[in-house]
């Protein structure tokens, strides 16, 4: 019987047809970029059916963010001098992360002040979020009609809380008792 190894690319493709990723393991080494690296796969612009016309692609936003995003849940940060906030902003975003049992591998955490200009249908692309939690981010900077702060609303079947931008939160009792009660009533 012939050798049945190969490792031509499109007779592989022939059987593999489902994407395939690779598992970091502890003691493996496989070259792999950390979480905040990784970046979506080029789409195709258009497809031409049969047709030697070669497909364009588009290069997909890519975003540094920390976490691993596993639960699909977005935190959206809004600092211009700080990778996250202020030593007090760091302390009441973890504090709220802690209240509602998440943890850094469930939630992705962006800095928009260093992706201006990203439109929430460019975050939902990439992110993939079932809830974005919003401090200091306004609706009209993702492209979305305004909506009211400290309460759960709903855009294309993502829950979304917008707040005010940590270390403001953090000054004002009364908006933090709010978000808390909002945060309290969420389920995750």
């Amino acid at each position: 019987m012939p050798d049945q190894l190969t490792t031509n690319g499109d007779a592989l493709r022939l059987f593999f047809t489902d994407d395939v990723y690779l598992v970091n393991e502890p003691g493996i080494t496989w070259g792999m970029p950390s979480d905040s690296e990784v970046k979506p796969p080029a789409k195709p612009k258009e497809t031409v059916a049969n047709s030697e016309t070669p497909i364009e692609y588009e290069s997909p936003a890519t975003f540094q963010f920390l976490g691993s995003n596993k639960r699909n849940i977005l935190i959206l940060v809004n600092d211009e001098d700080n990778e996250v906030s202020d030593e007090s902003g760091k302390e009441l975003l973890k504090k709220i992360i802690k209240s509602i049992n998440l943890v850094s591998a469930d939630f992705a955490l962006l800095n928009y002040a260093k992706h201006k200009g990203t439109g929430f249908e460019d975050l939902l692309k990439f992110f993939k979020s079932s809830l974005i939690i919003s401090f200091g981010v306004e609706p009209a900077q993702l492209g979305l009609k305004d909506h009211p702060s400290n309460i759960v609303v709903s855009e294309q079947d993502v829950r979304i809380i917008f707040s005010h931008e940590l270390r403001k939160l953090n000054a004002d009792i009364a908006v933090k008792k709010a978000l808390w009660g909002v945060l309290q009533k969420l389920e995750i």
